[in-house]
């Protein structure tokens, strides 16, 4: 993480949402509340599109307005696990590589204790005793392959096609669902990412910018004539 020289103004809180801003977002956890609500009662395949609709009090076209997919009722947090995973990359620590950064990422948010929040236990037997949810839930997972392989390129100064990059994010990404079939995760995390650690520090040790420097150091990399014998 890039420490700045100067204090900075604090970032000013974000101005409140409109009216109709605010019924939206009451609506979208209306329905995410009441969907929860019947799965975990009834069962996922058990309940329909109508009865969750009913149950918040809209119309089944209202529902797939905010909730394009039955499944996307369930998991409410896509664009959060972007940016997670971007940030990850982007704003590590000094001495932290990439897989490193990464390793810990996972761990923190794919590998939750079951006392983490109000009924996650349930929240997770639900996933992953639903195939369709587990299926959705890794699809989801693994969409984000894309934007993680540009940010490993870009934090390594390499050009945004680079096939070492992209295999590290595919690789990245899959170790959380290696991981949920091991009988114990955090350990297979810590094995998979050892192995990518010693693979991506094989392939990156003389490319540009593969490893993470402070301020200083990069700007005596880039100064003309840094490095110069003398």
């Amino acid at each position: 993480m890039t420490i700045p020289t100067t204090p900075s103004a604090p970032t000013p809180p974000p101005p409140p949402a409109g009216r109709r801003e605010r019924k939206k977002a009451a609506t979208r956890q209306a329905l995410a509340d009441a969907a929860l609500n019947l799965f975990l009662a009834r069962g996922y395949d058990q309940v329909t599109l109508h009865e969750i609709a009913e149950a918040a009090d809209v119309s089944t076209t209202t529902l797939l307005k905010h909730f394009p997919s039955k499944e996307a009722l369930v998991f409410d947090e896509e664009a959060d696990q972007e940016a997670g995973l971007v940030d990850a990359v982007r704003d590590r620590a000094p001495g932290t590589t990439v897989p490193q950064a990464l390793g810990a990422h996972v761990k923190r948010v794919r590998l939750r204790p079951a006392d983490s929040a109000p009924r996650y236990a349930d929240f997770f037997d639900l996933v992953t005793g639903t195939p369709a949810l587990a299926d959705y839930a890794h699809r989801m997972w693994m969409r984000h392959q894309d934007a993680l392989a540009r940010a490993i390129a870009d934090d390594a100064g390499l050009p945004p096609g680079d096939p070492h990059s992209a295999a590290l994010a595919r690789f990245a990404l899959e170790a959380s669902a290696l991981a949920h079939r091991s009988e114990d995760p955090e350990q297979a995390v810590d094995a998979a990412f050892d192995l990518l650690e010693r693979g991506w520090g094989a392939t990156s040790a003389h490319r540009p910018g593969s490893g993470r420097t402070s301020p200083a150091d990069r700007s005596h990399r880039k100064a003309p004539g840094a490095g110069a014998g003398g």
